[in-house]
């Protein structure tokens, strides 16, 4: 049915759907989820940071993250889905468009679902979007998809904000700079870990001179 409804050449047996979070301009990512057969492929995941666009540009970010995607497939001369999928609405598709176009993929099935109206946009068919009944499978099954790109695209979000944050404190004690700050985080696993364990610990993750200055910091 979704195949006749986007008048698509081959049953969309495989589909991947991406979304752009960010929260006030601040750490920008993408997700990509894969639908294969049925169901939720947890392995054909990605993660995305956007690194060319600066503050919120959700259209730029969606235009990056499909030309990373998909030139990378290409390069690898491996096969593309059934159907790309982006979260939003006509500007999100017409971003993800002009992506495929300037890597030569005119032909490729794409669309996107619009929150709150829930309407279906498919490429080549902008002017007559889709939409379905609530109960429909079909718009069950796209919004399946979406929402678990948005949901780990939020999940991600929420890891990269953390992590900054629990870093920017790392950072006001005396010789930790950016890298060792990961380290401590990466090793110790939290802030509070790192303020409760005595120095001898520490050393076993940094230098005993950076574990001194560390332990101080939250002793003193």
């Amino acid at each position: 049915t979704l195949a006749e409804l986007m008048n698509l050449e081959k049953l969309p047996r495989s589909i991947e759907a991406f979304d752009i979070s960010n929260i006030q301009g601040t750490d920008s990512v993408a997700s990509m989820v894969t639908w294969k057969d049925g169901q939720m492929k947890k392995k054909g995941y990605r993660k995305f940071i956007i690194k060319t666009v600066s503050g919120i540009d959700d259209y730029k970010s969606m235009v990056e993250v499909i030309t990373r995607r998909y030139r990378r497939l290409i390069k690898e001369n491996q096969s593309l889905p059934d159907l790309v999928l982006v979260d939003g609405g006509i500007g999100q598709l017409h971003a993800a468009a002009s992506a495929l176009d300037a890597l030569d993929l005119i032909t490729q099935p794409l669309a996107s679902i619009a929150k709150k109206e829930e309407l279906i946009y498919v490429r080549g068919n902008e002017q007559e979007p889709i939409r379905l009944e609530q109960h429909s499978p079909v718009l069950r099954l796209i919004q399946k998809i979406r929402d678990e790109s948005h949901r780990f695209a939020l999940t991600f979000h929420r890891q990269r904000r953390s992590t900054r944050t629990l870093s920017s404190t790392l950072l006001k004690i005396p010789g930790v700079g950016d890298k060792t700050a990961k380290l401590l985080l990466q090793r110790l696993g939290s802030v509070r870990r790192i303020a409760s364990i005595p120095s001898d610990q520490l050393a076993q993750a940094v230098s005993p001179k950076i574990a001194k200055n560390v332990y101080d910091y939250f002793h003193k």
